[in-house]
């Protein structure tokens, strides 16, 4: 783009290379920046998990469906707004990316009013619809109190790196998340182990780190390091409409993890105990090593199968597609064997030595995560509409990721109980699978066919004129 500014990184898409190379320049930055950035959560469960026991683990639980909804609104900007400038850039169209950008930005400040203000009136609302009492509702509404403040920094810590990503600077994008997940261990370590804030230190040291995030990502975008310049006179209503509406898919995935997690915990304060609400956070801190996994080759599929859209590359799109869906099922497979053999491992990381707690995640680990690796297909399926544009598509997987685990959830553990929580969402996934993986192969079958005639047109453009107006 902008040839006279020195750069950081910039992996540029280039035709000539080949479909793995390119994907994979962005796939391993986006995998390790999402293992990394996933430590927030992970670290934050072992402490809670070692200092707080299984209350700890239960009351942080409740909270995660609220994170999950704040953070929905930044992955949604990130990933609308990254895709509207990777796009716009294969269409070397410099004032259309930079208005992106000034827009993403601008919807940052704009969405996190909002939410602080719903949070500061409804999060004990929300903590109640899920069952949460006593201590557990106290340590609850601790956390809260301290997250509440630091919306706007939730929010742009998990916008900004994907912009920068898609500003052809993955690996500066990835160091910045590096450096937050770092800083986040280490104020854990300090504001629980030695000066025992409890849940308020956990959410202290998470504040604190992503405002760390936010301030160095915004420096970037006004250093000479950056490709896209901020440029707030480029805001305009097409490109605030066209981020909310290509992310919207990514929000409603984070909806619905959150609300999923929101349901079961209200189930199994239900059908269950606090045990099993503290099991499910073990189970659910386990599933994520490999969601993050599922979401970095997920997300590094976005950069180049939009530029390959805007540059009407149909036949590197469905290569790029293949190769990411073949790496989320081995990885999810492989995981999946590995926890049904040895799945006390990754529990004691999480845990006192609980002997309730124990028993009741590993039942939760057999049950609840032996179809793990759909959803990784599933956040593949998700981001691949988006990045080709078809939002509506992506909102639809995603809205019905949701939809089809409510009548699971209803009657499962009518019929099984505790267990019948535990199994609800690997059936659902099956399901959802058989319905999505056909769609996919169709729209596929015809991607490919409109790629095969733009090619003939473009060999024999006077033939197709012919036929045009004949």
């Amino acid at each position: 783009m902008q040839t006279d500014s020195p750069q950081l990184d910039t992996p540029q898409i280039n035709s000539d290379d080949s479909v793995s190379k390119t994907y994979w320049r962005y796939a391993i930055p986006s995998i390790f920046a999402m293992l990394v950035n996933g430590l927030y959560q992970v670290v934050d469960g072992i402490f809670v998990g070692h200092y707080l026991g299984s209350t700890g683990l239960a009351a942080i639980n409740m909270t995660i469906p609220i994170l999950a909804a704040v953070a929905g609104f930044g992955i949604m900007i990130g990933m609308g707004g990254g895709s509207l400038m990777s796009q716009y850039r294969g269409e070397q169209s410099i004032a259309k990316e930079q208005g992106a950008l000034a827009s993403s930005i601008f919807l940052i400040v704009l969405l996190s009013l909002l939410v602080m203000i719903i949070l500061m009136l409804f999060s004990g609302v929300l903590l109640d619809l899920q069952g949460a009492t006593g201590q557990v509702l106290q340590f609850s509404q601790d956390y809260l109190q301290v997250f509440s403040y630091g919306v706007l920094m939730t929010i742009g810590a998990a916008t900004l790196p994907m912009l920068i990503r898609n500003d052809n600077s993955p690996t500066c994008s990835t160091l910045l998340i590096v450096m937050g997940a770092v800083l986040n261990i280490i104020l854990d370590y300090l504001f629980i182990a030695v000066w025992q804030l409890g849940l308020q230190g956990v959410a202290i040291a998470t504040v604190i780190s992503q405002s760390v995030v936010v301030l160095i990502a915004l420096a970037y975008f006004f250093s000479h390091y950056s490709q896209c310049k901020i440029k707030f006179s480029k805001i305009n209503v097409e490109s605030l409409y066209k981020t909310v509406h290509l992310g919207a898919s990514s929000l409603f995935m984070f909806f619905y993890f959150g609300f999923v997690i929101a349901l079961h915990n209200k189930l199994f304060m239900s059908y269950g105990s606090t045990v099993h609400v503290a099991a499910f956070a073990i189970v659910g801190y386990v599933a994520t090593l490999y969601y993050l996994i599922a979401e970095g080759i997920a997300s590094g599929l976005q950069p180049p199968v939009s530029y390959y859209f805007g540059a009407k590359q149909t036949d590197k799109i469905i290569a790029t597609l293949t190769l990411a869906c073949k790496v989320v099922l081995i990885s999810g497979i492989t995981m999946v064997l590995m926890l049904n053999l040895f799945p006390s491992l990754l529990i004691e990381l999480f845990s006192q030595g609980e002997k309730q707690l124990t028993e009741a995640a590993t039942i939760g680990i057999h049950l609840h995560l032996f179809a793990l690796f759909l959803d990784g297909f599933l956040f593949i399926v998700t981001i691949y509409y988006m990045a080709v544009g078809q939002a509506n598509k992506a909102l639809w997987v995603s809205m019905g990721n949701m939809l089809v685990q409510l009548p699971f959830l209803y009657f499962l553990p009518l019929w099984l109980g505790v267990n019948g929580v535990w199994l609800a969402v690997p059936l659902s996934n099956i399901l959802l699978t058989l319905i999505v993986a056909p769609l996919l192969w169709k729209d596929l079958q015809s991607l490919k066919l409109h790629g095969s005639h733009t090619v003939e047109a473009k060999k024999h453009p006077k033939i197709n004129r012919l036929k045009l107006n004949s």
